[in-house]
């Protein structure tokens, strides 16, 4: 079985089906660190464009994972460990992926360098573009999103609006309703002004349901959620299902590592994963996670999340 450094998956999503994601940024790197973000505060804040890792490394093992994966992926998505735009050969990076694959090519991206025509002109490529936009002013994106200090918000959210018009493809949309930060009523009415402005095909509602960077950043109330969807005819992502995490890796602690170290999985999800490979010990598997220094424990209600700490 190929061990690949790029590729990971296919891991079961509820937007997009069994997705194979594609990592061109290494060692959590982004422009922003997000009080919700599932892979804690980032530790590489940038906003340079780079080519992070070589872009014929990740071609070649996509085609090998291809190869070997066949029919078992629904969608190649580009995002990682980290903001995918600050690829600075990501048109090629799709170009190439969409030359060895029948699948449609996402990318998932927080925004931020939207206001890059650069950036602009290279996500035209892709068959599924889905933005993050979770604030409707300067102040309060830079207490949601927390980017770097040259990003201005004004400048990222004319980018999207542009881009939305441009972009030829399917653009979904996704909003992080972050309690107490982002869902008072004046926020949704900005949201719903806003999305009238942006061109989408799809709306996703989303709050924090694994554990968060901050401990403060809440999910927030059913209610809210509601109102934000009828109002901007959205979806509620909670309201989606998804199928269980696969893996064809023999060993169940290296499949879950492997899984875990770009995507934390909760308990449930690890119950299911285990179960569904015919695992004889959940139990024993779980207090392994507990015990093992690499693995951060983290709970959120009832549930707690299990994440590969990075080096």
């Amino acid at each position: 079985m190929e061990e690949f450094k790029y590729i990971y998956g296919p891991i079961p999503s509820r937007r997009l089906g069994r997705s194979a994601g594609i990592s061109p940024i290494m060692n959590n790197t982004c422009n922003q660190t997000c009080i919700y973000c599932q892979l804690g505060r980032i530790r590489h804040m940038t906003n340079e464009r780079m080519e992070y890792v070589p872009l014929q490394d990740i071609l070649d093992e996509f085609s090998l994972f291809a190869e070997q994966e066949q029919g078992k992926y629904d969608i190649v998505t580009i995002c990682g460990d980290g903001e995918p735009t600050l690829y600075s050969r990501l048109g090629e990076l799709i170009r190439g992926l969409k030359a060895r694959t029948d699948q449609p090519v996402a990318v998932i991206t927080n925004g931020a360098l939207l206001y890059d025509a650069q950036v602009r002109s290279e996500l035209m490529e892709a068959d599924i573009v889905l933005p993050s936009l979770d604030a409707v002013n300067q102040q309060q994106y830079q207490k949601v999103n927390r980017p770097r200090k040259e990003i201005d918000y004004y400048a990222m959210l004319k980018g999207l609006i542009e881009f939305s018009k441009e972009y030829k493809g399917q653009l979904w949309l996704e909003i992080m309703l972050v309690d107490g930060y982002n869902t008072d009523d004046e926020d949704i009415k900005a949201f719903v002004s806003y999305s009238h402005l942006i061109r989408t095909d799809r709306i996703y509602i989303n709050t924090p349901v694994r554990c968060p960077a901050e401990s403060d950043a809440k999910p927030a109330a059913p209610e809210t959620i509601r109102k934000a969807c009828l109002a901007m005819n959205a979806i509620n992502i909670d309201m989606l299902t998804s199928s269980t995490y696969t893996s064809d890796i023999e060993d169940d602690y290296e499949a879950y590592l492997n899984i875990a170290i770009r995507h934390p999985l909760n308990e449930e999800e690890i119950r299911k994963f285990l179960q569904n490979r015919n695992c004889q010990d959940i139990e024993g598997f779980l207090k392994r996670l507990e015990s093992d220094e690499q693995i951060k424990v983290s709970r959120q209600g009832e549930l707690k999340t299990y994440m590969v700490r990075k080096a």
